[in-house]
């Protein structure tokens, strides 16, 4: 049996750029290279493509070890010492599609999760795995994430959806929207945006407005939410037609909450998985995940997160992820793991779910 070829996206310009290089890392340390050919493909900041040497340079960077040691700006620099010397060739992703069996895209965030890619791909007939462009659009905003999930009857934390034009033409008005409908505290963030990136806890009014700036620097649109005081508790979902929902897992913040530090850089946060909950709450989780899942109209893998209440153990979602970090800190390969599934099967499941996936727009 020959050999298959996997497409490896990875980079991107979103701001979850270095952790999408991580996630790359990890997947492509667990292919099956008996069954799998890699093609790595790198996406700076800018959006240029880097294929050949150049995109295997970048894939061999320890960026976590980096990150912990030197912190951004040194990651940036080393990024830019790989990328500087690619023989002046400028790629374009048509130059790769004869070459590619299958697509595995760890393109955390903007032009990666949200459907972008995933609507390219479509439209030259390349399978990949995870979620369609449609899934990954809805799931990648959060506001219409609690508008479905709201819809099949999974409760969510009350919040409230701020355009960045309407903030942008009467930041007090908006502000003192916010403090006449939510206590303090409570969150801001980027709607689309993941890894915790431009999220604040906001335990003041003074806060509230240094919060907002920061999050509309980021997104054009901005959730701000009623602060659950909970259990953070997250499940991973693999499959097709019939997904299949992991056990429960808890974070246990190191710091005031589960941020991009507490994640990448000081790594304080506890993981307990599976998570210690009563019996019936667990699988209450485990159910929810898979309505979320089937409410969106996901495929091949997510990571579904949710809160569960202090005192009354109520089930309330926080987000779902489409293309979840595959990092070695991260939940999602972790949960599988201590379902049944290694990192390595993961891997191969996930492309054998890409084949298996009917086509978007079959010939009549």
């Amino acid at each position: 049996m020959s050999k298959q070829t996997v497409a490896l996206f990875f980079g991107g310009k979103s701001v979850e750029h270095l952790i999408s290089i991580i996630s790359a890392r990890a997947v492509a340390a667990h292919i099956d290279r008996s069954r799998y050919d890699i093609l790595p493909l790198y996406i700076d900041r800018e959006g240029r493509w880097h294929g050949g040497a150049c995109a295997k340079r970048v894939l061999a960077l320890d960026v976590a070890a980096l990150l912990r040691n030197a912190g951004q700006e040194a990651v940036a620099e080393r990024l830019a010492e790989l990328t500087e010397f690619d023989e002046g060739k400028r790629f374009e992703l048509t130059d790769f599609f004869d070459a590619i069996d299958v697509a595995f895209l760890t393109l955390h965030g903007s032009f990666g999760e949200d459907g972008k890619i995933q609507g390219c791909l479509d439209t030259f007939g390349i399978p990949y795995a995870g979620c369609g462009l449609t899934a990954s659009a809805l799931a990648m905003d959060k506001a219409l994430t609690k508008l479905c999930a709201s819809d099949a009857g999974i409760e969510v934390a009350p919040y409230m959806a701020i355009l960045g034009a309407g903030y942008a033409a009467d930041p007090h008005a908006v502000c003192n929207a916010v403090t006449e409908h939510f206590a303090f505290p409570l969150f801001v963030k980027p709607a689309s945006l993941g890894s915790s990136v431009g999220i604040s806890k906001v335990h003041d009014a003074d806060g509230l407005r240094p919060a907002l700036d920061k999050a509309f620097a980021l997104d054009a649109k901005v959730l701000v939410e009623t602060t659950i005081s909970g259990r953070e508790v997250e499940v991973a979902v693999l499959g097709n037609d019939r997904p299949a929902a992991s056990v429960p897992g808890e974070i246990i913040p190191g710091s005031d909450f589960y941020d991009f530090e507490d994640k990448y850089v000081k790594s304080e946060a506890r993981l307990v998985i599976p998570a210690e909950l009563p019996e019936g709450v667990a699988e209450e989780v485990r159910n929810a995940a898979l309505t979320v899942f089937r409410a969106l109209g996901c495929s091949g893998m997510a990571r579904v997160d949710f809160f569960v209440e202090h005192g009354t153990n109520r089930v309330i979602l926080n987000e779902i992820n489409t293309i979840p970090g595959f990092t070695d800190i991260s939940m999602y390969p972790m949960l599988m793991a201590e379902s049944g599934v290694g990192f390595e099967a993961l891997v191969s499941e996930l492309l054998r779910l890409a084949l298996e996936k009917r086509p978007v727009n079959p010939t009549i």
